[in-house]
C-alpha cells in the first residue's frame, strides 16, 4: 500500500468517524476483503471509535489492527448491557481476527434429558438441543457421574434405545429386558410404570440437576409423611430411600452458607496472552456449578473487559438467573435486574477466592499439559520467571554454578556446572585442582577458579554465561564480583543461594549490595535453583572423593617399580584391596600376575614389615 492509498484510507475512515453518533453500540471494524476483523462495543460510539485513530496512540497491537481497517460499520442500542449481549453474540458468530478467541470447552461432557415420551438421561459431548434439554459442561467428569449415578438409584431410568411412543405401547410391541429383572428400570414400556410417575421422576432429577436439591427434599419429606399417614409404608419406605440418598449427596457438596440462594460468582486470572475465567453457581447454599474457560488475548485487553464478556457467555451458557453476581472487581457497564458485589469479607468473600482457586488450578493444569507436548515451552517460562524475579537485561540461556571442596585444605578441588535453557549441559562441566592456594581457603579458591574459567572462556571466544550463580551469600557473591567486574571487566549477573543454620538453602541473593528476593521455598522456579545448586555440590564432592581415592591407591601401589597400571588393576580386580593385596601369599600372587611381578610385590610389603 502507498503513502497515497494510506492517507486516502484514513480519511475515509475518519470520515466515518466524524458521522459516528454519540450513543450506546456495538461497532465493527473490516479489512480490504471487506472481512469482519474486530467487533467492539462502546457507551459513547463516536468517542471509543476516534480513539482508535489519534496519533498518540502507542499501543503495538492497536497500531497494527487500525493499518488492517478499510471499513467501519455499527450497530446503535438503547444500553450499554444490550452493546455487551451484541458484541458477545456478533463475536461468537463471526470469530473476528483480532478479538479474544473464546476456547469454550466444547470437548467436556454434558449430562443430556432427551425429548422423548419416556425421556432418557446420560452424559454427551455432542450437543444438538432438537434432540433434548443439556445440563453442564462439567470439567470434572468424576462429578458428571457421581450426579448420573445418583439419578440412577433414585429413579431407574431406561437406557434402552428403543422409540417407545404412545402408539408402540398401545399396540403392546415392548417386552420388559434385563434391566428391569435386575431392578435397573421399573419397565414403563410394558406399563409397569405409569408415564406420570416416569414423568414426574425426570423432572425431580432436572432439579437435581439444576441444583435444587433442598427444593426436592422437602417435597420428598411431605409426600413421604402423607404416605405414612395413609398406611403406605412400602411407598413411603421408598421415599424415605430417596430422601437419604440426596442427603447424603447434599452433604457431601461445598455447603457455603443457607443463606445464599441463586448466586453467580465469576473471577479472572489472566497473563500476557491468556485469561482463565472461572464461574460458580450457588444454590440454596451449596455449589452446584463450576466450569473454567479460557480466553486468548489479541489485543490488549484489560481484566474488566475480559470479565464483561465472560459474564454475558456464563449467564447465558448456563441459563442462570441469578438476580446477584460475586465479581472481584466492579464492572461500569450495568446489568438490568442484577447485582453486582464485590465482597471483602464473609461468606461471599469465601465464595469468590475459592472461584479464584480454580481458575489458577485450571491455569496450572492447562500449562502443564502443553509442556508435556513441548518441553521447550517449560523452559522458556523458567528463564522468563528468572529474567522477572531479577530483572535480567535478557534471558539466562546459559546459567553457570561453583563450588569448592575439601578436607582441612587437602585435595582442594572445585567445580562448575553448566545449565542451558534450564536443563544440565553435562559436556560443559569442567573439574579444577587448586593451584595456588594453600589451606582451607574457599574465597581464595573460588577466585582462582572463576579467574580461570572467564579468562580461558574470553580466550577462545566462546560464548560467556547470562547469569553466574554462587553456591553461597553475600561473600562467595563479592569474590565472584571482584574477579568478573574489577580484574576481568566483564558484565555478567551474579546472584547467589544462602543456607540456613541447618545447611539448607532458604533465600536467593541478588545485586550488589546484595538483597533478598522474594521467592517461595516451594516454588518450581526455587526447586530449579537448587537443583542447579545440588548438582554443582554432586560433581564437586565426586570429583574430590575421586582425587582422595587415586591418593590413596598411589602411595601404596604405585610407587612399586616394575608394577604397571594394568598390574595394579588386576591385583585390585581380585583381591579388592591394599590391606588383601599386602596379606597375599607368594603363591597366591604368582597366579594372578605370574612369577616376575609376584615376586616383586612381594618383596616390596615383606621388606617393608
Amino acid at each position: 500500500m502507498t503513502r497515497e492509498e494510506n492517507e486516502k484510507r484514513l480519511e475515509y475512515l475518519k470520515g466515518i468517524v466524524s458521522r459516528l453518533p454519540e450513543k450506546p453500540g456495538s461497532y465493527q471494524y473490516y479489512d480490504e476483503n471487506h472481512t469482519i476483523i474486530y467487533v467492539g462495543k462502546a457507551k459513547n460510539l463516536k468517542s471509543r471509535v476516534s480513539s482508535y485513530f489519534h496519533t498518540e496512540v502507542d499501543r503495538f497491537k492497536t497500531k497494527v489492527l487500525v493499518s488492517k481497517i478499510w471499513d467501519i460499520s455499527y450497530t446503535v442500542v438503547n444500553t450499554e448491557e444490550d452493546a455487551l449481549l451484541l458484541e458477545n453474540s456478533l463475536i461468537k458468530k463471526y470469530n473476528p481476527r483480532y478479538n479474544v478467541l473464546l476456547k469454550d470447552g466444547k470437548t467436556y461432557p454434558s449430562i443430556c434429558i432427551t425429548n422423548e415420551l419416556f425421556p432418557r438421561i446420560f452424559s454427551t459431548r455432542t450437543i444438538n438441543k432438537k434432540f433434548g434439554t443439556y445440563y453442564g459442561p462439567y470439567s470434572h467428569v468424576s462429578s458428571m457421574h457421581a450426579m448420573l449415578n445418583l439419578i440412577k438409584k433414585l429413579y431407574h431410568p431406561r437406557t434402552c434405545r428403543f422409540p417407545i411412543t404412545q402408539e408402540s405401547l398401545d399396540k403392546k410391541k415392548h417386552s420388559v429386558c434385563l434391566e428391569y429383572h435386575i431392578k435397573n428400570c421399573y419397565a414403563p414400556c410394558v406399563g409397569k410404570q405409569s408415564v406420570e410417575e416416569y414423568r414426574k421422576n425426570i423432572s425431580q432429577a432436572r432439579e437435581i440437576l439444576k441444583g435444587n436439591t433442598r427444593q426436592i427434599l422437602n417435597e420428598i419429606k411431605a409426600e413421604m409423611m402423607q404416605m405414612a399417614e395413609e398406611l403406605r409404608f412400602e411407598e413411603a419406605n421408598e421415599l424415605k430411600r430417596r430422601y437419604l440418598l440426596i442427603d447424603q449427596f447434599v452433604t457431601k457438596s461445598e455447603v457455603v452458607s443457607h443463606t445464599i440462594n441463586n448466586v453467580d460468582v465469576v473471577s479472572i486470572t489472566s497473563d500476557e496472552k491468556t485469561a482463565y475465567i472461572n464461574y460458580i453457581h450457588v444454590s440454596n447454599g451449596s455449589i452446584n456449578q463450576s466450569f473454567t474457560f479460557e480466553y486468548k488475548k489479541k489485543l490488549e485487553e484489560t481484566d474488566e473487559e475480559l470479565l464483561q464478556l465472560g459474564v454475558i457467555e456464563m449467564r447465558e451458557r448456563f441459563k442462570s438467573t441469578a438476580k446477584e453476581i460475586i465479581l472481584p472487581i466492579n464492572l461500569e457497564t450495568e446489568l438490568e435486574g442484577v447485582t453486582i458485589t464485590v465482597p471483602q469479607r464473609g461468606d461471599k468473600k469465601t465464595l469468590l477466592d475459592l472461584s479464584i482457586m480454580n481458575g489458577k488450578q485450571y491455569r496450572l493444569d492447562t500449562q502443564k499439559q502443553a509442556e508435556k507436548l513441548n518441553p521447550e515451552q517449560k523452559a522458556v517460562r523458567l528463564m522468563k520467571e528468572i529474567q522477572a524475579a531479577l530483572r535480567l537485561p535478557k534471558l539466562p540461556y546459559q546459567i553457570e554454578c561453583f563450588d569448592n571442596s575439601n578436607i582441612s585444605g587437602t585435595d582442594a578441588v572445585a567445580a562448575c556446572v553448566v545449565f542451558k535453557k534450564m536443563k544440565p549441559s553435562k559436556k560443559d562441566y569442567r573439574k579444577y585442582n587448586i593451584k595456588t592456594v594453600s589451606g582451607p581457603d574457599d574465597y581464595a579458591s573460588m577466585k582462582e577458579v572463576v579467574r580461570r574459567r572467564y579468562t580461558r572462556l574470553m580466550e577462545e571466544q566462546q560464548p560467556l554465561p547470562d547469569l553466574i550463580i554462587a553456591d553461597g551469600g553475600k561473600g562467595q557473591m563479592e569474590v565472584i564480583r571482584e574477579v568478573i567486574e574489577d580484574e576481568l571487566h566483564l558484565e555478567i549477573p551474579i546472584a547467589g543461594l544462602a543456607k540456613d543454620n541447618r545447611h539448607r538453602t532458604n533465600e536467593l541473593l541478588y545485586g550488589f549490595p546484595a538483597m533478598t528476593i522474594g521467592m517461595k521455598t516451594d516454588s518450581e522456579l526455587f526447586k530449579l535453583l537448587t537443583h542447579i545448586q545440588d548438582e554443582v555440590h554432586r560433581f564437586a564432592i565426586t570429583f574430590h572423593r575421586d582425587k582422595r581415592s587415586k591418593h590413596a591407591l598411589h602411595s601404596e601401589l604405585d610407587n612399586i617399580k616394575g608394577i604397571g597400571p594394568k598390574t595394579k588393576e588386576e591385583l585390585l580386580k581380585k583381591l579388592k584391596n591394599v590391606k588383601q593385596i599386602k596379606q597375599a601369599e607368594l603363591q597366591t600372587l604368582e597366579e594372578i600376575i605370574g612369577k616376575a611381578k609376584a615376586k616383586i610385590v612381594y618383596d616390596h610389603f615383606n621388606d617393608q614389615q
